[in-house]
């Protein structure tokens, strides 16, 4: 076990629940030390704790850990990468997480689950979107991917979501194998997550909470109705 190991782990031991939420952060550079793949493990089981409308459970996870693997996601979701060009340091950054998990929804699962017998009668079961007031299954697997970063936190290490390119979202598809079939409607990429061991010594993003006003819950909530405020 090396050093940042062993002081992941004191402080997985020693944090509570809200130390968890507190603690959380988008990490965006990582160190070259690897992963203990049972702290993956524990995360995706968490994950698979998540809610979910009508108990589809219509997530899925394509765990990238090997150096090939990683390397092909980056290449298929940068020009950088792709050319060989140099990345700049955001990237650079991203791409030395020796984990990369992309958290996928599956629309079958939920028009299959709606469609038996205790929920056919809410008729979403049709392969049409308009019929629900929000495609859940994105939502779903959402909430899957926040416990998973939680997990990640609670391990002491870091971990990122983010989205994909918009055009390369096809290219990553076709290097995860996330291709459909004439049976099956593949799982389709919502984003994803990085995960390591972040760099000692970083600042957030320009963006980030350590440089922006973290908005205070009593700003947001509003009792009985929009506007009326806490």
């Amino acid at each position: 076990m090396t050093h940042a190991t062993e002081q992941a782990a004191e402080v997985m031991a020693g944090m509570s629940f809200a130390d968890v939420v507190r603690r959380r952060r988008m990490t965006r550079s990582y160190s070259c030390e690897p992963v203990d793949p049972a702290v993956v493990e524990r995360a995706l089981d968490h994950a698979t704790r998540a809610p979910s409308a009508g108990f589809s459970q219509g997530w899925a996870f394509v765990v990238l850990d090997t150096p090939e693997t990683v390397r092909g996601f980056w290449t298929a979701q940068t020009d950088a990468a792709l050319s060989g060009g140099e990345p700049d340091r955001w990237l650079a950054g991203m791409m030395a997480a020796p984990v990369v998990v992309v958290p996928c929804s599956r629309r079958s699962a939920y028009l299959d689950r709606y469609a038996e017998p205790d929920k056919r009668r809410a008729g979403l079961h049709e392969h049409d979107e308009s019929r629900w007031a929000m495609p859940y299954w994105h939502l779903d697997t959402a909430m899957a991917s926040l416990l998973l970063l939680q997990s990640v936190t609670d391990a002491g290490l870091g971990s990122c979501f983010f989205g994909l390119v918009p055009d390369r979202v096809e290219a990553v598809k076709e290097r995860l194998g996330l291709v459909d079939t004439a049976e099956e409607e593949a799982p389709h990429p919502i984003g994803a997550i990085t995960i390591g061991h972040p760099t000692p010594g970083t600042t957030g993003a320009r963006g980030s909470a350590t440089r922006r006003r973290r908005t205070p819950w009593t700003e947001v909530a509003h009792r009985g109705r929009w506007g009326a405020g806490w």
